[in-house]
């Protein structure tokens, strides 16, 4: 049985968004997805692999009639990833969420590149924000549509 930590990912569609650190832009998309992602302890490779693969396939973009029928594939859009422990805080006792489960930030580090890189491959633009850094991004929810996603709940 599979344990109940995960790769993290909250993916909205979006008309543009932004990333800055101390007040500087440091990425910028135009229509696409932001991807905030939060890795665990027992997190591996698999997990990374597909969380990518699934925000790829995602088919949440408008088809020409309307219905969300096509992905960020095709729709030739571009993605923004954003590293945000904060997605695993635990809190359902008191009023401070735990962050137990997050992964030490070398590994969380790692999977997190690995994700980037396997949208990379895609060959659409992958902006990213800048890991361990204070950031403000900033968006434009289209739709508004926001999906949350978790490596193990696959099945």
């Amino acid at each position: 049985m599979l344990s109940s930590s995960a790769v993290r990912a909250v993916v909205q569609r979006v008309a543009r968004a932004s990333v800055s650190v101390a007040g500087e832009e440091v990425a910028a998309i135009g229509a696409g997805l932001v991807v905030l992602v939060g890795v665990q302890t027992a997190d591996g490779e698999p997990d990374a692999d597909y969380l990518a693969d699934k925000v790829l396939n995602l088919r949440i973009f408008p088809d020409a009639a309307g219905q969300m029928n096509r992905s960020v594939r095709d729709a030739g859009a571009a993605l923004l990833v954003v590293s945000q422990f904060t997605l695993l805080g635990d809190a359902r006792r008191g009023r401070r969420p735990s962050y137990i489960e997050a992964a030490r930030p070398e590994e969380a580090d790692r999977l997190y590149a690995r994700f980037v890189d396997r949208l990379k491959l895609s060959g659409l633009t992958v902006a990213t924000g800048v890991f361990r850094a204070m950031m403000d991004v900033a968006l434009v929810n289209q739709g508004p549509v926001t999906i949350l996603l978790d490596s193990r709940k696959q099945f």
